[in-house]
């Protein structure tokens, strides 16, 4: 799924440009995007002819809130992005399954290869009690918890710390890109138990988490992102970020020796040996 700093940093860029736009036509290419609808028209005539007022999100979830009372949801799966365009003069591109054109002229149309898409419309006094959101984990770019509540919570849960990180119903959002380069700046091994840390290594993984995704955030917002994928958790030219992710057999920035990587859940995972314990 599209990691949490690039859902932000989409929203944040929409948000700007799409707030008090008028919506003036929704054309849907596939239905695969709506699979809660029958018909097109269901979804569209929710949403033809109204003001989007703002742009949130709701853990990974994109929100639109639309006059009248209504929401937009959007969730982009696994490979989605958001892309504007002008004018309908520009090519659609390969995937797009739906086109958004607005009365003062441009579009934002949803492409999706993956199939994983799904937009749905909803009461906007719904979304905190909707199911879709009843799991979802702690938000790290929208914490307002202490250590010592992170310390309790990975207590509790007891399990390895990579898999905790890329566990939604945890922390939301992270992905294992983010999560390797947050264990990393913790000096914490992937395969450590969550409930076997001292209360030292609880602080410095809540400081990791929190730091990294928002430091992701802000590289993202001044480097202008333009749309949301499931890819690397920073653009083209944001690899000398990078301090594991990718990086085996490089040099470790911190200790110079070399950067291993190994297989969990289906997951390769880079790490430094001598760094992280």
């Amino acid at each position: 799924m599209a990691e949490l700093p690039e859902i932000e940093t989409l929203r944040r860029e929409l948000d700007k440009e799409l707030a008090q736009k008028k919506i003036k036509a929704v054309e849907i290419t596939a239905l695969k995007s709506l699979p809660r609808y029958k018909a097109k028209k269901e979804f569209t005539d929710e949403l033809e002819g109204r003001k989007i007022l703002g742009l949130e999100r709701k853990g990974p979830f994109l929100v639109a809130k639309i006059e009248g009372g209504a929401a937009l949801l959007i969730d982009l799966g696994t490979g989605g992005q958001l892309v504007r365009a002008k004018s309908a003069k520009q090519v659609a591109s390969k995937g797009t399954q739906a086109i958004f054109t607005f009365t003062q002229g441009g579009q934002l149309r949803i492409v999706d290869t993956s199939g994983h898409v799904e937009m749905w419309v909803m009461p906007y006094a719904e979304i905190s009690a909707a199911p879709e959101f009843a799991d979802l984990g702690l938000d790290p770019l929208d914490a307002a918890i202490s250590w010592e509540t992170f310390g309790r919570m990975l207590y509790q849960r007891a399990g390895k710390l990579s898999a905790l990180l890329n566990d939604r119903t945890f922390i939301v959002g992270i992905g294992p890109a983010y999560s390797d380069e947050i264990l990393f700046a913790a000096g914490l091994r992937h395969d450590r138990d969550s409930n076997d840390l001292t209360g030292q290594e609880v602080r410095r993984l809540y400081r990791a988490v929190i730091e990294i995704m928002q430091d992701a955030v802000k590289f993202r917002s001044s480097n202008h992102a333009a749309k949301a994928s499931s890819g690397d958790p920073f653009d083209e030219d944001g690899s000398e970020h990078f301090k594991v992710w990718e990086r085996a057999g490089e040099t470790c920035r911190r200790c110079r020796r070399e950067l291993k990587k190994a297989k969990s859940a289906n997951r390769t995972i880079y790490f430094c040996e001598a760094c992280q314990v």
